[in-house]
């Protein structure tokens, strides 16, 4: 009986860590995200090598190449909608830095 709750423990635990290692991100916060300039610099200088990155940007520079190449097997469903809406929205916004972005991750 002792070893099902230890299981039972384990198992609470290893979801606790795996949620707290990358909450979810909200429609309406990445929306506001995409919305803050200076924030999408630091996270276009980061993506480039041109910058320091913050965790939001180490995501983004790792799952980026995964989903411009079609694959993210890491990436829950929501965070890939959300990466590919990112980048759609670099792609139109910042299109000197979406042409060095394909050159440095796609091939």
């Amino acid at each position: 009986m002792q070893i099902k709750y230890a299981l039972v423990l384990c198992c609470v635990a290893a979801v606790s860590v795996a949620q707290t290692q990358r909450p979810p991100v909200s429609d309406t916060a990445l929306d506001d995200a995409l919305q803050d300039k200076r924030f999408i610099q630091r996270q276009l200088k980061c993506a480039l090598g041109e910058g320091p990155c913050d965790p939001i940007g180490k995501r983004l520079k790792t799952l980026a190449p995964l989903v411009l190449r079609g694959a993210c097997p890491q990436c829950s469903p929501q965070e890939t909608k959300q990466i590919q809406r990112t980048l759609s929205y670099v792609q139109r916004n910042y299109p000197q830095q979406w042409a060095k972005i394909v050159r440095q991750y796609a091939g």
